[in-house]
């Protein structure tokens, strides 16, 4: 993986094994971010607290946080929070929302390769949406030294089923054409990825997939879709006018103003041996 600053307080990534190592940059998305990507159901964050984790004054670090969805979203369960992400621009929204609502949450842009605490800080690790970014053989040894005993380290993902649902479906059609090498798409029904690396320091404990369906108006939609890392954090300027002109006249004409999108959401819970 390869990482720059650019100008406009995001990184732009590169990663070979993702749209074909063409650049991205999630600070060009966050406020679209913020906006359209707080979708998570009641569902998601259920199972969550189901498994005993982010709540009851657990000390928790969200790796990836964003614009820190899930540690607002979760924040009236008792937990102390702190969440990181790479883009700085990511963290200023972040810092905005937890602000306006009154919420006292630790936010700073770091990578996750970076991020440093003493031993055994933390009761749970999250890394929500956010897994395949990260240096495994880095983060691996640093997450388990900064857990306490008996820590949990939680990968948590949600993805829109392109092949059960026909907007979804039409919507990656778009993108693609606007952004060939974005490699996101056909997404089906699976584990979240666990790196190996993890597995020298962490019990695989649990592994969870099931649908969700995910309401959504026209604009909704269109942001959620101008967010996502084959749009907003990679296309130019003008590629994203054609996408914004087109993905919009693709809704008009195929979806009513209100709809639901399916989708799955996949964990794994790992536990520090």
């Amino acid at each position: 993986m390869e990482s720059d600053h650019g100008n406009n307080l995001g990184v732009h990534m590169i990663i070979k094994d993702i749209d074909n190592g063409k650049a991205f940059d999630w600070g060009n998305t966050s406020e679209d971010y913020a906006k359209y990507r707080d979708i998570y159901p009641n569902e998601f964050y259920q199972t969550i607290l189901d498994l005993g984790l982010c709540k009851d004054g657990q000390r928790v670090l969200d790796i990836g946080t964003g614009t820190g969805v899930l540690p607002r979203n979760m924040y009236s369960y008792g937990a102390k929070w702190t969440g990181t992400d790479i883009a700085e621009n990511q963290i200023i929204q972040a810092k905005k929302l937890a602000s306006e609502a009154g919420m006292d949450i630790d936010f700073f842009a770091c990578p996750a390769e970076d991020v440093e605490f003493s031993d055994g800080t933390f009761d749970v690790i999250t890394a929500c949406q956010c897994i395949w970014y990260l240096n495994a053989e880095v983060i691996a040894p640093k997450f388990a030294r900064m857990l306490k005993p008996g820590g949990e380290f939680l990968i948590l993902y949600m993805g829109w089923l392109p092949y059960e649902d026909a907007i979804a479906g039409k919507s990656e059609e778009i993108i693609l054409k606007h952004n060939p090498n974005w490699s996101s798409y056909g997404d089906t029904v699976k584990p979240v990825y666990v790196p190996d690396e993890l597995l020298s320091y962490f019990n695989l404990i649990k592994r969870m997939e099931y649908h969700v369906d995910v309401p959504f108006t026209r604009e909704s939609w269109h942001g959620r879709m101008r967010a996502c890392r084959g749009v907003g954090a990679a296309m130019n300027e003008t590629q994203l006018a054609a996408w914004n002109e087109e993905h919009m006249k693709m809704l008009k004409d195929n979806a009513p103003e209100e709809f639901m999108v399916k989708h799955y959401i996949s964990l794994a819970e790992l536990s520090l041996k």
